[in-house]
This record gives C-alpha cells, structure tokens and sequence, in this order.
C-alpha cells in the first residue's frame, strides 16, 4: 500500500479551511491517507473504487499488526524491489492497467447485498 498512502497528522474534526487543505496536500495523487492517531481516509473515482482502496488499506492494517504481535523478525524488501513493485501496481491498478479498482469488486458486493439483505435500499 505504501505506493499508494500518504500520511497527516489528524487534528481531530477537519471543520476549518486550512486543515482540509492540509489534507488535500497530504494526500496529493494518493488513494489513502493515514490519519495518525486517528484512523484512515480513502478516495476513488467512484465509491466502489474508494469502497475496494479503503477495504485493502484496513486489511494490510490487520495483517501489520498480527504481524507485529507475532514477535517474527521482519525482513526489509531492498529500495529497488519496493520501487520496481510501486510502479508496477500503479500502471496494474491504473485505467489503462489490467486490474480497474472497484469496477468488477463493487457491483459483485452490491449483488451479494441483494441476496442477503436488500432492505438497505429503503
């Protein structure tokens, strides 16, 4: 994910001009923001892309933490593997890439919404 996240220290409640652009800034072409002390910030071109961004972001949450909590010495990726890897996810997980986040993702949850419960319509 690290391709795609940026950071901001959370000021708590963005309801002042200044902080919005603060996060606008700290975002910049990313898809995620961590908002330190605070939780995560996901934006798409739809709300099924921002939907699947939000949902890997949480996921590779967890997984760091299980990870951290399981005392396993951890093993750096070189700064050419972690480069060569960000730049392919990009190009992956762009419009012209193979994978367009939330375009099949989202409408296979909102059929599975149907089917288990489609009051959320009302």
């Amino acid at each position: 994910m690290i391709g795609y996240t940026g950071y901001h220290d959370s000021e708590g409640p963005a309801t002042e001009m200044d902080e919005r652009a603060r996060l606008v800034r700290d975002l910049g072409d990313n898809n995620i923001l961590v908002l330190r002390n605070h939780g995560l910030f996901a934006v798409g071109r739809s709300v099924g892309e921002a939907w699947v961004w939000m949902y890997r972001a949480e996921r590779a949450c967890r997984i760091q933490i299980a990870f951290q909590s399981s005392g396993a010495e951890g093993i750096a990726l070189s700064e050419e593997v972690q480069q060569v890897t960000i730049a392919r996810n990009r190009l992956a997980n762009s419009p012209e890439g193979h994978r367009p986040i939330g375009k099949l993702e989202w409408p296979a949850l909102l059929r599975r919404l149907d089917r288990i419960d489609p009051s959320y319509k009302e």
